[in-house]
């Protein structure tokens, strides 16, 4: 199974949701911001990254978590993926994609924009921080969407 969590810049909501999904971040607290800034991919994606899978770590399901930065372009990229991962597997019922860009506040989109675009990192990174440690609960609550949806389909006996 592969999950997906993707937004515009895949460096704040898509990280932090891959880093919650795999329990490296809790679902039960807000993080330290020191616990955000700790993720090798918070804040740090650079545009070389941009429309990579970023191979984020493994659930208790067996699940590949990944993010990608997928810029304004959902409706090209994310087509293309699960068309590929179609032809390779058959199927798209082992494909989990989460767009994570309804959990990004004002405070993300500035703090993101001046650290990752104009690499304002010493102004930004602080800004989009805080951002995302406010919308933290509703990025624990898309994971925890994720996270029932697979364990649904477990449950009915696929994916063994």
């Amino acid at each position: 199974m592969i999950v997906i969590y993707h937004d515009v810049g895949g460096a704040h909501s898509s990280c932090t949701a891959a880093n919650i999904h795999i329990n490296k971040l809790p679902m039960d607290k807000i993080p330290t911001k020191e616990e955000l800034l700790s993720l090798p991919t918070f804040d740090k994606i650079t545009k070389k990254d941009q429309g990579h899978l970023l191979y984020i770590g493994e659930d208790e399901f067996g699940s590949k978590v990944y993010t990608l930065s997928r810029q304004y372009k959902p409706q090209l990229v994310i087509p293309a993926i699960t068309d590929l991962y179609e032809i390779i597997h058959g199927n798209r019922k082992e494909l989990f994609l989460a767009d994570t860009s309804p959990t990004v506040n004002n405070l993300m989109k500035i703090g993101g924009f001046s650290s990752r675009r104009l690499h304002w990192v010493a102004f930004g990174r602080p800004i989009v921080t805080k951002g995302t440690l406010d919308a933290y609960e509703n990025i624990v609550n898309l994971v925890k969407s994720v996270k029932e949806e697979i364990r649904n389909y477990t449950d009915r006996g696929h994916n063994k």
